[in-house]
């Protein structure tokens, strides 16, 4: 167990990390993901409010569909990054990241209470739901087991309230964190551990802790927040333009707009990129040089790919070095070793769409 965010959290169970992570690829996980932070935003302007601190189209959202979206502050610089989903039942399901608990909840409060102050119709309410995540290409087929829903019409980013395993109101959003189908179950904190016991009854469910959560996200090539983006990294360095809204971007109606859009139409100094070697694994804070010797930039996050065999990171180099297939090298423990530009997810991910 390590202390995480003001929780004590797992890092790994009986089986060793490379076996959680492989069982994760080849069956299922069950993680615990309750430290995240839920809130509800209510309210006929609640996608005034939500637009007004992320950069994704929330308008445009269809009724329990979801996205990946970011806050972002005036210098265009990454406050978290979360997952809004508008549904069905009239309000904006958000998940974000426990690391930023404090800060998220205080941001979307304050924005509340300024809305209401100008008479807008808007509230926050924080969801005091455990968080399970089941993860894996046989995810689908064990939860399916204990719901009446069909999951063929759940498509990746979508979400819908059932019954699961007899505990009824939860919340299962088709999404996770691991590359691989699966979904996240916002389940009544009382009933968590039944429903997490009634799935751990099958065979090809095991528990999997944080090391596989993160080798598992990083072959995906899926950013860690305090990592891989922060305050100082703004979305297009940090090769996250997609979640940029089309419509947001002509209006420029969000936080940092006027320095995320000039960054869009012109070349931005630094990216986020891919990185595989072969020797010892890259790790956080390792330098990046150029392959006359020069550091140029620095990983983020790096470990042994399980499923590649070959060491894999993501780390910030100028913009000229970004292009995959550039050789570079990385120094880990005082030696200098050659590191390929290489494109990402590192492992092909496996989202369940409706074709």
């Amino acid at each position: 167990m390590v202390a995480f965010a003001g929780w004590s959290l797992p890092v790994q169970y009986r089986d060793s990390h490379v076996d959680s992570h492989l069982h994760t690829r080849r069956h299922c996980s069950l993680f615990d993901v309750s430290h995240m932070l839920q809130t509800k935003i209510l309210g006929c302007d609640r996608v005034k409010l939500m637009e007004s601190l992320v950069v994704g189209d929330i308008a445009e959202l269809r009724p329990n569909q979801g996205t990946l979206s970011l806050f972002t502050n005036e210098a265009g610089g990454i406050l978290d990054d979360l997952i809004v989903t508008s549904t069905s039942e009239g309000y904006l399901y958000v998940v974000s990241n426990a690391g930023c608990w404090d800060k998220d909840l205080a941001l979307m409060q304050d924005k509340v209470r300024e809305l209401q102050n100008m008479g807008s119709d808007v509230s926050l309410e924080v969801v005091d739901n455990a968080l399970l995540a089941l993860q894996g290409p046989t995810a689908a087929q064990v939860l399916q087991a204990g719901v009446a829903d069909d999951l063929r019409k759940l498509p990746f980013m979508t979400s819908a309230v059932m019954e699961v395993f007899g505990v009824s109101g939860c919340r299962v959003t088709r999404c996770g964190y691991t590359g691989e189908d699966g979904v996240e179950i916002s389940v009544p904190a009382a009933a968590a551990a039944r429903l997490a016991t009634a799935l751990l009854e099958n065979p090809e469910v095991k528990l999997a802790g944080l090391a596989a959560r993160d080798s598992l996200r990083l072959e995906a090539g899926l950013c860690l927040y305090g990592s891989d983006i922060d305050e100082h990294t703004t979305p297009v360095e940090g090769s996250l333009s997609w979640t940029l809204g089309k419509r947001r971007r002509a209006a420029m109606d969000f936080p940092g707009a006027s320095v995320i859009v000039a960054q869009l139409k012109g070349k931005v100094q630094r990216r986020r990129v891919g990185l595989m070697c072969e020797g010892a694994p890259m790790r956080v804070h390792s330098p990046i040089l150029n392959t006359e010797g020069t550091v140029i930039g620095a990983v983020t996050s790096g470990c042994p790919s399980p499923c590649l065999k070959k060491n894999v990171a993501m780390g910030y180099v100028p913009y000229e070095y970004s292009r995959p297939g550039t050789p570079l090298l990385v120094e880990v423990r005082r030696k200098q070793q050659m590191a390929v530009v290489s494109k990402m997810p590192f492992v092909t991910t496996n989202y369940y769409t409706l074709k």
